[in-house]
């Protein structure tokens, strides 16, 4: 079964790497022109999914403001 969101961003990645802490884990994906977003989630969501580095993932980004900048 499949999963819809209603976030708009949704973007595919692999997992480049996880870092485990006591609370949080540090989640580093990239996508496929090689740019790379970084994740903190809870450890035990990351123990729940078991992200490794290599696997397929979604980020799912849902906010109520975006800043644009631009250069002068």
């Amino acid at each position: 079964m499949g999963l819809r969101f209603s976030a708009r961003n949704q973007l595919t990645a692999k997992v480049k790497s996880v870092k485990l802490g006591a609370v949080m884990a540090e989640v580093v994906i990239e996508l496929a022109d090689g740019q790379q977003i970084v994740s903190a989630i809870t450890r035990t969501s990351a123990e729940s999914l078991n992200l490794q580095a290599g696997d397929d993932v979604v980020a799912i980004i849902k906010s109520t403001e975006v800043m644009i900048g631009k250069n002068e």
